[in-house]
This record gives structure tokens, C-alpha cells and sequence, in this order.
């Protein structure tokens, strides 16, 4: 906790919201719409789209990909990474493995778009398991939890981060009908995506038509890259997208992938009781004598001073690691422990796990790979949740098999071709011939917490501000690569099922966690929900056990990852929790659950 004096207090607030990323974005315009007033913190700049996306500036994968434009300087902040308890944790200190969003929009802004729902065992994960394989199925080591509320519980709050996001799909279940062309494994639905799909690209035809061969059941990607002109629940128009190949770490010129700034900013920002503040950097969460009630928060504004801003409520809506370290820096809740399993603020630190396949496609096919956008493909469930037998690869959790194409950009998106040379015009030549040959398949599998898996303070390194780094240890565990070893050999079927096909290497993530190279920015966990103060930081609701006028939000509260992209689960769990401020916690300030 810091004791120095604040230099400045700001006028009290209603709320106070930390980080205008999607939460923080959802959260400000549900409260300010209930009449409050309400004042949102980021830690970065304000990024309109007409500033941060300007065609044709913004094709600029230099820029924004390989230098990070868009993304937190880890001078200043950054965390520390370690794979197992006793190690030194170092630095994490150039972009790899996953990245730190910053401004406004965080990581929101430049995400690719896949939106989806939650299966039903993603949210009853270990009541499913157990009643499907038995208790002993799942081993000691996990700490694998149920979430608090039921799928039916989140059915509006899905529909509705859908409706505002202006998603592209075909349903698969509504209201217990399985519908042709959609997913069939899903959960039910009570109507449609507001938009329909993205169109089908080649890569994903091929893939479609190689899925139909075996037998299993391919569907468009859900994606929040509107298909077609289409205006929100907020009034916020989005326009079509062009498959201009510019998704992934860039915003989006065309106003049609969903973002804070395509979608709620517009609506936002001209309501007279919302006001925000760029440049901001929270860092203390400040609490009264007792420790169980939040007065404001502590904040460095851009000129370094160290400024107070009361608030009745605090709602936490920055990045996954980010409020975690808030929480202990705060030193609100109990840390977790991993030597006895006490506490829980830090439990449950998860990623996400990957098997790919690189394809080379015979001579003469036309993939046209820069006709591509954040969620453009075709995907299969079949392997993933409770849809197939777990006995026969041992592992607990799945996959989703998918052909996406996100574009052809000249930089990282161009392959080459079997055998090509590293360096010099055989290189060259490589690369052309790869250009229209190459494509991909991917599983994007889910990974369980475990108990020597969490996130505490580094000892050693501290940030900017002389607070400690938040400190990751996690490393792969012997459930993720029978998972890979189980989902290789179902990609290798259906790369030789494939037309066209002249080549495949099929590969899954092996040896220790490479920080070094991306994988997805899906981390979970920290600040986990639950339905006790003894396995979670907050209820159903995303309310602090320990401090009732403190909401904390965003994949921080996941107690385990799931397979699928987390912002679909996170928009719901955010429109939940608003629903129930509104309808029950501004009449009567306390404990949402008892």
C-alpha cells in the first residue's frame, strides 16, 4: 500500500471505472444510463478510430505489428515470468508470447473478432466431468471449479454483447432446434445472430468440404466483423467488412470489426455525466480503515502527479493481470498460497494451448490469402467440450479445429514453401511459390488450472511507480500435451481428407512455455469467481467478497480457460453484473449474495 500523500482529490464520483477497455466501456454506459455519475481511467492515450485506423496510414504492418504501436511499453511496467515455484521470475520485456493492450478501446481495439458462447461444461466444468467420468477422471493437481451461474443464467447477456457487437453467424441451437449450417454442439439459443456470416474463403472451403468427409460438422466462425451495414443497441452504426486482411493488432478503418470505439464510445462520451481520463495510471485501490469498503482509487496522471478520486464504487476493468496486481498491491483479499492452497487472490492462472497444421497445397491453387479478416473462416466443435470421449487421449478439456484466414500481409502473414532455403533467391522464389499455396488449420485448445499455476508479487522487480511486478508462474502440464498428441492425430485426418492437398506438417506446442513467440492473448484467471469467499475474489456478479463496493471484471475471473476466445464469455459476465447493480445493488448497497 502506498502512504505517500496524495498531491491532488479530485470531486467525488458515483463510480469509478479503471481501464475503457470493453468491461470499462459496457460498465460506464449501463451506469451512466442509470443516471450516475461516472469516471473512467486509462492508463494510455485516447484512440478514436478516425486517429488510430486512418486508411490507408494504417496498412502499416511495421508500425503496428512488428514495433507494436498499439500495445503497452514494457519499460515503465511489464510482469515477470517464471515455470515453477523456487525459480527466479525475469522480466518479461519484448512482446511475445502474449501481448498488454493500453488506451482506449485496450485490447478491444485491435482483436480479431471471434465472439463466442460458452458451452455449458465450460461453466460446469467439474460437476460434468465427474458426472460423465467420475470424481478420480480429474486429477489431484488440478483446481478446476464450476463458475457460479448457469449457461441459461448468461443466455440474455450473450444475446445482448452480440447484439452490440453486431456478430456474423449462423446459429446452430435455437430454443433446442439444431439448425443446419451451424453448430450443432451448442448450447441453445433464443434467436439468431443479428448479422449473418462472413463469407467463405477458400482455405475454409476446403476444410469445410475435408470435415463433411469424415463426418464431422463444420460451421461459419462467430465473428464481430459485421457482414453487412448494421446499427446497435445503442444506436451506434457499423459498416460491412471489406476482408481487407487488416483485423489482427490494427483498428479497424471500415467500422465494421466491433470494438469500444466502433460500438459504445460514440454513445458514451457525449452522455454529460461521463467523463474520462487519458493518461491516468491507476495504482492503488484505496480502501477505509476497516478494509471492506473501496473510497476511491490513487491514480498517476501524465504530468506524474499523484492525484485521489473518491468514488461510492470502484469497478476494475483493466487487462486480466493488470487487476490482479491491483488487488494485491491493494492488499485487498487474501493472496493465494500454493504450498497449502490457502487464499485465492492470484489462484488459478491459465493460458491456452495450440496445434497446428501448415498446408501446401498443390500447383495452380488460387487462395488469394490477402482476401481475409480477424474471424473469417470455417470451424469444427467436435473435439471440443463434453462432444467426444475423453478416455481415449486421457485429458480433460478440447479444441476447436478452425481454417481462418486473417489476411496476407507481406511481413509475418507469407509462408514458404517445403524446403526452401533461409537466405538468397531460392528464398525468394520460395516465398512466391508460397504465396497462393499455403494455408493453415489450427486447434485452439483450452488449458486447466492447477495449483502451482497463479500470480503473486515479484520479491525482486518493481514498476515505474516502485510497486512490485506482477509475478506469472506457469508452465504446460501433462493434461495439455496428451490434449495436443489427441488433436494432432484428428488434424492429420483432416489434412488427408483435403483436396488439393500436396503437403501438411501437423505440430503441437511442446517442451516448456515459449514466451518468446505469440500465441493468443487469452490469459485467465487471478481474480476467480465462484460461489464461496473460500474458492473465489468475487461472486457471481464480479462483486468483491471482501469489499462489496469493489467489482472486478474481465478473463482475471475465469477459473479455468476454455478453447474458445474469452471476450464472448467476458461481454455477458460484464452485462450480468450490470443488470444486477441496476435492478438490485443502487437500492440497497451491500452484498449482491449472501
Amino acid at each position: 500500500m502506498l502512504n505517500r500523500t496524495p498531491d491532488k482529490i479530485m470531486p467525488k464520483k458515483d463510480v469509478v471505472v479503471v481501464g475503457l477497455g470493453w468491461t470499462g466501456a459496457i460498465m460506464s454506459k449501463e451506469l451512466a444510463d442509470a443516471g450516475l455519475e461516472v469516471v473512467a481511467l486509462e492508463r494510455g492515450e485516447h484512440r478514436p478510430t478516425s486517429e488510430a485506423a486512418p486508411y490507408p496510414s494504417v496498412a502499416d504492418e511495421l508500425a503496428y505489428v512488428k514495433r507494436f504501436k498499439l500495445f503497452q511499453r514494457m519499460k515503465n511496467n511489464t510482469v515477470t515470468i517464471r515455470y515453477k515455484i523456487g525459480e527466479t521470475a525475469v522480466p518479461y520485456r519484448e512482446l511475445g508470447s502474449f501481448y498488454l493492450g493500453t488506451g482506449v478501446g485496450g485490447c478491444g481495439f485491435h482483436w480479431n473478432g471471434m465472439t463466442w458462447r460458452a458451452l455449458r461444461e465450460d461453466l460446469k466444468i467439474r460437476t460434468m466431468y465427474s458426472e460423465k467420468y467420475g470424481a478420480d477422471f480429474i486429477p489431484d493437481e488440478m483446481t478446476i471449479q464450476d463458475y457460479p451461474f448457469t449457461y441459461e443464467e448468461l443466455e440474455p447477456h450473450f444475446t445482448m454483447f452480440e447484439d452490440v457487437c453486431g456478430t456474423s453467424g449462423q446459429a446452430g441451437n435455437i430454443k433446442g432446434k439444431i439448425i443446419q449450417g451451424g453448430n450443432p454442439f451448442e448450447a441453445p439459443r433464443s434467436g439468431n445472430y443479428p448479422n449473418p456470416p462472413l463469407k467463405t474463403l477458400y482455405g475454409g472451403s476446403l476444410f469445410k468440404q475435408a470435415a463433411e468427409k469424415l463426418g464431422l460438422h463444420p460451421f461459419p466462425l462467430p465473428a464481430s466483423n459485421a457482414s453487412k451495414p448494421y446499427t446497435n443497441p445503442y444506436g451506434v452504426r457499423l459498416g460491412p467488412c471489406n476482408y481487407c486482411g487488416y483485423c489482427e493488432d490494427f483498428g479497424c478503418y471500415m467500422y465494421s470489426k466491433a470494438s469500444p470505439q466502433a460500438c459504445i464510445l460514440p454513445a458514451l462520451i457525449p452522455m454529460p455525466n461521463f467523463e474520462f481520463r487519458t493518461q491516468s495510471e491507476v495504482i492503488q485501490v484505496n480502501t477505509d480503515n476497516s478494509g471492506k469498503k473501496a473510497t476511491g482509487v490513487t491514480y498517476v496522471d501524465a504530468d506524474g502527479q499523484l492525484i485521489f478520486q473518491p468514488a461510492e464504487m470502484v469497478l476494475l476493468c483493466a487487462f486480466q493481470v493488470h487487476n490482479v496486481k491491483l488487488l494485491l498491491v491493494s492488499q485487498i483479499g487474501k493472496p493465494y498460497n500454493p504450498q497449502t492452497g490457502d487464499g485465492v487472490v492470484g489462484k488459478n492462472f491459465a493460458y491456452q494451448y495450440y496445434t497446428s497444421a501448415s498446408i501446401y497445397l498443390k500447383e495452380g491453387a488460387v487462395n488469394n490469402p490477402f482476401i481475409g479478416a480477424g474471424a473469417a473462416g470455417t470451424v469444427i466443435d467436435d473435439f471440443n467440450g463434453l462432444n467426444f470421449n475423453h478416455r481415449e487421449g486421457n485429458f480433460i478439456g478440447g479444441a476447436y479445429i478452425s481454417a481462418t484466414n486473417t489476411g496476407g500481409r507481406p511481413i509475418s502473414q507469407v509462408g514458404t514453401a517445403p524446403g526452401t532455403p533461409r537466405w538468397g533467391k531460392g528464398w525468394k522464389q520460395g516465398k512466391k511459390s508460397a504465396y497462393q499455396r499455403s494455408m493453415g488449420i489450427s486447434a485452439e485448445g483450452s488449458v486447466m488450472s492447477y495449483r502451482n499455476a497463479y500470480i503473486d508479487l515479484d520479491p525482486n522487480y518493481k514498476d515505474a511507480w516502485g510497486l512490485p511486478l506482477a509475478r506469472m508462474t506457469f508452465n504446460w502440464h501433462d493434461n495439455e500435451f496428451r490434449q495436443g498428441a489427441y488433436m494432432k492425430a484428428q488434424m492429420e485426418k483432416i489434412c488427408q481428407a483435403m483436396d488439393d492437398v500436396e503437403s501438411y506438417q501437423v505440430s503441437a506446442t511442446s517442451g516448456n512455455w515459449d514466451t518468446r513467440v505469440y500465441q493468443s492473448t487469452h490469459i485467465t484467471g487471478g481474480a476467480i469467481t465462484g460461489d464461496s469467499p473460500s474458492n473465489s475474489v468475487v461472486n457471481k456478479y464480479m462483486q468483491s467478497w471482501d469489499v462489496p463496493n469493489l467489482f472486478v471484471y474481465g478473463a482475471c475471473a475465469f477459473p479455468q480457460n476454455m478453447a474458445y476466445n474469452p471476450t464472448g464469455l467476458i461481454g455477458a459476465m460484464t452485462y450480468l453484473s450490470a443488470q444486477e447493480i441496476k435492478n438490485r445493488y443502487l437500492k440497497n448497497p451491500g452484498p449482491l449474495v449472501k
